[in-house]
Protein backbone atom coordinates (compact mmCIF):
# COMPACT_ATOMS: atom_id res chain seq x y z
CA UNK A 1 0.00 0.00 0.00
CA UNK A 2 2.02 2.95 -1.33
CA UNK A 3 -0.22 5.57 0.27
CA UNK A 4 0.48 4.10 3.72
CA UNK A 5 4.21 4.19 2.99
CA UNK A 6 3.79 7.83 1.96
CA UNK A 7 2.06 8.66 5.25
CA UNK A 8 4.73 6.82 7.22
CA UNK A 9 7.28 9.04 5.54
CA UNK A 10 5.41 12.21 6.55
CA UNK A 11 4.56 11.76 10.21
CA UNK A 12 2.72 14.50 12.06
CA UNK A 13 -0.05 14.44 14.68
CA UNK A 14 -2.78 13.85 12.09
CA UNK A 15 -0.97 11.03 10.30
CA UNK A 16 -0.11 9.40 13.63
CA UNK A 17 -3.81 9.56 14.61
CA UNK A 18 -4.98 8.29 11.23
CA UNK A 19 -2.46 5.45 10.92
CA UNK A 20 -3.11 4.27 14.48
CA UNK A 21 -6.84 4.31 13.75
CA UNK A 22 -6.16 1.99 10.81
CA UNK A 23 -3.82 -0.16 12.91
CA UNK A 24 -6.58 -0.76 15.46
CA UNK A 25 -9.04 -1.93 12.81
CA UNK A 26 -7.96 -4.68 10.41
CA UNK A 27 -5.59 -2.69 8.17
CA UNK A 28 -2.03 -4.05 8.56
CA UNK A 29 -0.20 -0.93 9.73
CA UNK A 30 2.65 -1.78 12.17
CA UNK A 31 2.35 0.60 15.13
CA UNK A 32 6.08 0.40 15.85
CA UNK A 33 6.69 2.07 12.47
CA UNK A 34 4.33 4.91 13.43
CA UNK A 35 4.81 5.82 17.08
CA UNK A 36 8.54 5.13 17.44
CA UNK A 37 9.59 7.19 14.39
CA UNK A 38 7.23 9.99 15.49
CA UNK A 39 8.87 9.96 18.93
CA UNK A 40 12.27 9.95 17.18
CA UNK A 41 11.23 13.17 15.40
CA UNK A 42 9.96 14.53 18.71
CA UNK A 43 13.44 14.05 20.16
CA UNK A 44 14.63 16.24 17.25
CA UNK A 45 12.22 18.92 18.42
CA UNK A 46 9.91 18.57 15.42
CA UNK A 47 7.00 17.15 17.46
CA UNK A 48 5.95 16.92 21.10
CA UNK A 49 6.34 13.34 22.36
CA UNK A 50 3.38 13.60 24.75
CA UNK A 51 1.13 14.75 21.92
CA UNK A 52 2.43 11.87 19.80
CA UNK A 53 1.35 9.43 22.54
CA UNK A 54 -1.98 11.23 22.96
CA UNK A 55 -2.88 11.21 19.27
CA UNK A 56 -1.67 7.63 18.85
CA UNK A 57 -3.88 6.54 21.75
CA UNK A 58 -6.89 8.48 20.47
CA UNK A 59 -6.40 6.86 17.07
CA UNK A 60 -6.21 3.42 18.69
CA UNK A 61 -9.43 4.18 20.59
CA UNK A 62 -11.24 5.17 17.40
CA UNK A 63 -10.05 2.13 15.46
CA UNK A 64 -10.93 -0.20 18.33
CA UNK A 65 -14.37 1.44 18.60
CA UNK A 66 -14.98 0.76 14.90
CA UNK A 67 -14.12 -2.93 15.38
CA UNK A 68 -16.22 -3.10 18.55
CA UNK A 69 -19.26 -1.51 16.85
CA UNK A 70 -19.02 -3.75 13.78
CA UNK A 71 -18.80 -6.90 15.94
CA UNK A 72 -21.55 -5.66 18.27
CA UNK A 73 -24.05 -5.02 15.50
CA UNK A 74 -23.24 -7.51 12.71
CA UNK A 75 -22.28 -10.56 14.79
CA UNK A 76 -19.96 -13.51 14.45
CA UNK A 77 -21.10 -15.01 11.08
CA UNK A 78 -20.39 -11.79 9.19
CA UNK A 79 -17.04 -11.29 10.98
CA UNK A 80 -15.97 -14.82 10.06
CA UNK A 81 -17.18 -14.41 6.47
CA UNK A 82 -15.06 -11.26 6.11
CA UNK A 83 -12.04 -12.93 7.75
CA UNK A 84 -12.24 -15.77 5.22
CA UNK A 85 -12.74 -13.47 2.23
CA UNK A 86 -10.15 -12.25 -0.26
CA UNK A 87 -10.33 -8.77 1.29
CA UNK A 88 -9.74 -10.29 4.71
CA UNK A 89 -6.66 -12.06 3.35
CA UNK A 90 -5.37 -8.73 1.98
CA UNK A 91 -5.70 -7.40 5.54
CA UNK A 92 -3.66 -10.41 6.77
CA UNK A 93 -6.78 -11.67 8.51
CA UNK A 94 -8.29 -15.15 8.78
CA UNK A 95 -10.81 -16.99 10.91
CA UNK A 96 -8.09 -18.61 13.02
CA UNK A 97 -6.79 -15.21 14.12
CA UNK A 98 -10.29 -14.06 15.09
CA UNK A 99 -10.89 -17.30 16.99
CA UNK A 100 -7.55 -16.85 18.78
CA UNK A 101 -8.53 -13.36 19.92
CA UNK A 102 -11.95 -14.65 21.04
CA UNK A 103 -10.35 -17.44 23.07
CA UNK A 104 -7.97 -14.97 24.72
CA UNK A 105 -10.88 -12.66 25.57
CA UNK A 106 -13.06 -15.39 27.04
CA UNK A 107 -10.15 -16.97 28.95
CA UNK A 108 -9.13 -13.69 30.60
CA UNK A 109 -12.36 -11.71 30.72
CA UNK A 110 -12.45 -7.92 30.59
CA UNK A 111 -8.80 -7.77 31.63
CA UNK A 112 -8.02 -9.12 28.15
CA UNK A 113 -9.00 -5.73 26.71
CA UNK A 114 -6.00 -4.22 28.51
CA UNK A 115 -3.45 -7.00 28.20
CA UNK A 116 -4.56 -7.97 24.69
CA UNK A 117 -3.49 -4.53 23.45
CA UNK A 118 0.09 -5.52 24.30
CA UNK A 119 0.17 -8.83 22.43
CA UNK A 120 1.22 -9.14 18.76
CA UNK A 121 -1.38 -10.88 16.62
CA UNK A 122 -4.15 -10.08 19.10
CA UNK A 123 -3.67 -6.35 19.67
CA UNK A 124 -5.79 -5.06 16.81
CA UNK A 125 -8.41 -7.85 17.04
CA UNK A 126 -9.20 -7.92 20.76
CA UNK A 127 -12.00 -5.38 20.26
CA UNK A 128 -13.91 -7.85 18.08
CA UNK A 129 -14.70 -10.38 20.86
CA UNK A 130 -15.47 -7.46 23.19
CA UNK A 131 -18.14 -6.33 20.73
CA UNK A 132 -19.40 -9.88 20.18
CA UNK A 133 -19.73 -10.31 23.96
CA UNK A 134 -21.66 -7.01 24.21
CA UNK A 135 -19.16 -5.70 26.74
CA UNK A 136 -20.14 -2.33 28.27
CA UNK A 137 -18.74 0.25 25.84
CA UNK A 138 -17.41 2.69 28.45
CA UNK A 139 -15.53 -0.08 30.27
CA UNK A 140 -14.24 -1.26 26.92
CA UNK A 141 -13.06 2.25 26.04
CA UNK A 142 -11.38 2.73 29.42
CA UNK A 143 -9.50 -0.57 29.24
CA UNK A 144 -8.58 0.01 25.59
CA UNK A 145 -7.20 3.45 26.45
CA UNK A 146 -5.09 2.01 29.27
CA UNK A 147 -3.72 -0.83 27.15
CA UNK A 148 -3.10 1.33 24.07
CA UNK A 149 -1.59 4.07 26.22
CA UNK A 150 0.91 1.64 27.78
CA UNK A 151 1.86 0.25 24.37
CA UNK A 152 2.28 3.72 22.85
CA UNK A 153 4.42 4.86 25.79
CA UNK A 154 6.71 1.86 25.25
CA UNK A 155 7.01 2.59 21.53
CA UNK A 156 7.58 6.29 22.14
CA UNK A 157 10.28 5.55 24.72
CA UNK A 158 12.01 3.28 22.20
CA UNK A 159 11.93 5.95 19.49
CA UNK A 160 13.24 8.60 21.90
CA UNK A 161 16.04 6.26 23.03
CA UNK A 162 17.05 5.33 19.47
CA UNK A 163 17.39 9.01 18.59
CA UNK A 164 20.43 9.14 20.85
CA UNK A 165 22.21 6.15 19.31
CA UNK A 166 21.30 5.74 15.62
CA UNK A 167 20.93 8.03 12.58
CA UNK A 168 17.48 8.19 11.03
CA UNK A 169 18.62 6.15 8.01
CA UNK A 170 19.11 3.15 10.33
CA UNK A 171 15.96 3.67 12.39
CA UNK A 172 13.71 1.07 10.72
CA UNK A 173 16.42 -1.59 10.86
CA UNK A 174 16.93 -0.94 14.56
CA UNK A 175 13.17 -1.06 15.20
CA UNK A 176 13.02 -4.52 13.61
CA UNK A 177 16.08 -5.56 15.62
CA UNK A 178 14.52 -4.43 18.90
CA UNK A 179 11.12 -5.87 17.96
CA UNK A 180 11.75 -9.32 19.44
CA UNK A 181 13.05 -7.85 22.71
CA UNK A 182 9.89 -5.75 22.98
CA UNK A 183 7.68 -8.80 22.36
CA UNK A 184 9.42 -10.83 25.07
CA UNK A 185 9.20 -7.95 27.53
CA UNK A 186 5.50 -7.45 26.77
CA UNK A 187 4.74 -11.15 27.15
CA UNK A 188 6.41 -11.05 30.56
CA UNK A 189 4.42 -7.92 31.47
CA UNK A 190 1.15 -9.52 30.38
CA UNK A 191 1.97 -12.67 32.37
CA UNK A 192 2.62 -10.59 35.49
CA UNK A 193 -0.65 -8.70 34.96
CA UNK A 194 -2.61 -11.96 34.55
CA UNK A 195 -1.09 -13.43 37.71
CA UNK A 196 -1.87 -10.21 39.60
CA UNK A 197 -5.52 -10.18 38.57
CA UNK A 198 -5.96 -13.91 39.23
CA UNK A 199 -4.49 -13.59 42.72
CA UNK A 200 -6.59 -10.49 43.37
CA UNK A 201 -9.76 -12.30 42.27
CA UNK A 202 -8.87 -15.33 44.41
CA UNK A 203 -8.27 -13.20 47.51
CA UNK A 204 -11.49 -11.27 46.94
CA UNK A 205 -13.43 -14.52 46.56
CA UNK A 206 -11.94 -15.92 49.77
CA UNK A 207 -12.75 -12.76 51.70
CA UNK A 208 -16.34 -12.85 50.44
CA UNK A 209 -16.70 -16.48 51.54
CA UNK A 210 -15.79 -15.67 55.15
Amino acid sequence: MNWISSLLGNLNYFTVFFLMTLESTVIPVPSELVVSPAAYHAANGNLNVWLVILFATLGADLGATINYAVAYYVGRPVIYRFANSRLGALCLLNQQKVEKSEKYFYDHGMMATITGRLLPGIRHLISLPAGLAKMNYWKFLLYTTIGAGIWNCILAALGWYLHAIVPESQLNDKLHEYGDYIKYALLALVLVAIVFFVVKHYLKKNNSAR
